[in-house]
């Protein structure tokens, strides 16, 4: 079996894929739980309501049960009046949930396989970005599909090509080591530096091979 490839934009050549990466099967609930788990830890789990005990009111009946002529009431600050408390309302909490390196990893090289196998990975060369060019990034971006695109590249050294891909429509950009799999499953292009295809290489091939050992 061929070695997989993936073409460059901007330029003509394609850059050799390493098949203990790019070979894997897709795992549906392996990519569930991992982007599941990303998406979750993304959730900053900050709101809160205050209950009928916290808000700034009396626990006093409001007016006497009889002799009135109005229906008999408690405390004002229960739920069912304007201005009580919030019942079952949301508390601050962590939505965590815990993927073992191994799966997340294996989720990892599933989703890259997916763009590879569906001619939706590219490489792009930092290097000819040699000063910001958002027009040249429009360009090389443009012959290579359509749809929402993801554009990784290393965190040092490629500037250049960061601030030349940021400004376009439906493009994100994020470096090689902040890229989880809802990103890269959840892009219809995925564009990558060659640095940051080395990196991204090296990171899931060593995590290959620990299970194989294993």
């Amino acid at each position: 079996m061929p070695a997989p490839k993936a073409p460059y934009i901007g330029k003509a050549g394609k850059a050799d894929l390493d098949a203990e990466v790019f070979g894997e099967p897709f795992h549906m609930a392996l990519v569930h739980e991992a982007v599941r788990a990303e998406l979750n830890a993304r959730r900053s789990g900050t709101a809160s309501t205050r209950t009928r005990g916290e808000v700034a009111m009396t626990g006093a009946k409001a007016f006497r049960q009889k002799g009135t002529g109005r229906a008999r009431a408690g405390a004002l600050s229960v739920p069912q009046r304007t201005g009580g408390g919030v019942a079952f309302g949301p508390k601050p909490r962590g939505f965590a949930v815990k993927v073992n390196r191994k799966a997340r990893r294996r989720a990892m090289r599933a989703a890259l396989t997916l763009h590879a196998e569906r001619g939706t990975l590219a490489v792009v060369d930092a290097s000819a970005f040699d000063a910001p060019s958002t027009s040249k990034a429009s360009e090389a971006l443009g012959g290579f599909g359509e749809g929402r695109a993801l554009v990784v590249f290393a965190r040092e050294g490629e500037d250049a090509g960061v601030k030349s891909f940021r400004n376009l429509r439906e493009v994100e950009v994020l470096p090689a080591d902040a890229v989880g799999v809802a990103d890269v499953i959840g892009a219809s292009r995925l564009v990558v530096s060659d640095s940051a295809l080395e990196w991204l290489t090296r990171i899931a091939k060593t995590q290959a091979r620990e299970e194989v050992a294993a």
